[in-house]
C-alpha cells in the first residue's frame, strides 16, 4: 500500500480553487472566451460561471469536510474518499467553464 501525504492533495485542490477563482473573479474567463467584449457573451459566460459554481461549491465543501469533520481525520480511507470527491468536483467545475467557454464564443 502506498502511503502519501495528505497535504498533497489539499496543496491540488487549492490550486484547483485559484485557477477556479480567477477564472471566474479575476476575468481571466472573459479574457480567454469573451476576445471582442460582447456584452451577449459575457452573460452567457456568467450562466456558465454559475453551473460551474455549484460544482466549486462541492468542492469547496469536501476539500474543507476532509480537513474538519472528525471522521474524516481520523480514517485516512475516509480523508481519501471525501478529498477525493472534492477534487473531482473541482475538475468538474474547470471543465464545465471550459466547456462552456467554448460554446458561448
Amino acid at each position: 500500500m502506498v502511503r502519501y501525504s495528505p497535504i498533497i492533495p489539499t496543496i491540488a485542490s487549492f490550486l484547483l480553487a485559484a485557477l477556479w477563482a480567477l477564472s471566474v473573479f479575476a476575468g481571466w474567463g472573459l479574457q480567454a472566451f469573451c476576445v471582442d467584449g460582447q456584452p451577449a457573451c459575457a452573460q452567457r459566460l456568467g450562466a456558465v460561471t454559475g453551473v460551474s459554481g455549484l460544482f466549486a461549491a462541492v468542492a469547496a465543501v469536501c476539500t474543507a469536510g476532509a480537513w474538519l469533520m472528525p471522521f474524516s481525520r481520523r480514517d485516512q480511507r475516509a480523508f481519501t474518499r471525501v478529498m477525493g470527491a472534492g477534487m473531482l468536483a473541482w475538475i468538474a467545475a474547470e471543465g464545465v467553464l471550459f466547456v462552456g467557454g467554448l460554446l458561448v464564443r
